[in-house]
């Protein structure tokens, strides 16, 4: 199998900006597919609404293209109902964090069997470049001409404090890295979290004079560092990559299944 397998190619080409990072993201995710052996029948995919949740119509999966800031509530639905499928969520900031944020913590507080994939372009892009809940504290951006005031969340730390068994981040730079995470994530019987900073050279870029694509790509390899690295200790502001969090506990639908079972005997 090859990617294009994997593309429903009557959409294409995108809609995507040059330079984007969420093309990459789409291309590492394929390839992890195709590295498990799992077949497109057994995936489903579900999104919401803004840059990130276009790839549901390009990948040739099951695929729901839902509600701003819903998409892990349909995938709950999904996975209650077959349990037995891959389910996969894509999402950006605001699916994940602003207007879906409770939706994310209790997805992570239930452990349910769901890979959520958080593509941080740290803006809003389809609508039109304003500030997000991972802009960033003095970034510029549509709806902050001067700097917002707001502080970022660390979206590591609240998948951890939320209870996800299984946090990582990457970006479209390490790809190599992000295939290797995503396997994991997608094999792990839990919540699964992947944080992927993206670039967004059209707005959170151009508005930041962060220079063009390859400039943002050149960024992440300067400014990120692997997890526990001496470089970290030397420079706070670098941000950490890696797998934070990789544990077995009881997973939601098996723990429902049970459940059902029980009362059923009695």
């Amino acid at each position: 199998m090859s990617v294009k397998d994997y593309l429903r190619e009557r959409y294409m080409p995108h809609l995507w900006c040059a330079g984007c990072g969420h093309g990459i993201v789409m291309n590492n995710l394929i390839r992890a597919i195709i590295d498990l052996g799992l077949s497109k029948n057994d995936i489903v995919m579900v999104t919401g609404i803004g840059c990130s949740s276009r790839i549901s119509g390009y990948l040739d999966f099951h695929t729901l293209h839902t509600l701003h800031g819903r998409a892990l509530a349909f995938a709950t639905g999904v996975k209650l109902a077959r349990p037995e499928l891959s389910i996969i969520v894509p999402m950006g900031d605001g699916d994940a964090i602003a207007i879906g944020g409770n939706h994310f913590i209790h997805a992570a507080r239930r452990n349910i069997d769901v890979t959520a994939i958080i593509m941080n372009n740290s803006i809003y892009g389809m609508t039109g470049g304003q500030f997000s809940p991972l802009t960033g504290h003095d970034k510029k951006a549509t709806t902050a001409p001067f700097g917002s005031i707001d502080h970022p969340f660390d979206t590591v730390r609240l998948a951890m404090g939320a209870g996800a068994s299984f946090v990582a981040r990457t970006t479209t730079y390490h790809v190599t890295s992000m295939k290797n995470i995503l396997k994991k994530a997608i094999m792990h019987k839990g919540f699964s979290v992947v944080e992927i900073l993206s670039q967004c050279p059209t707005y959170f870029g151009k508005k930041n004079n962060m220079g063009n694509a390859v400039d943002m790509l050149n960024d992440y390899k300067t400014h990120t560092v692997p997890i526990g690295s001496k470089k970290k200790k030397e420079n706070p502001d670098l941000i950490e990559r890696g797998i934070f969090v990789q544990e077995e506990r009881e997973e939601y639908c098996a723990e429902y299944e049970m459940l059902v079972k029980k009362v059923k005997k009695e």
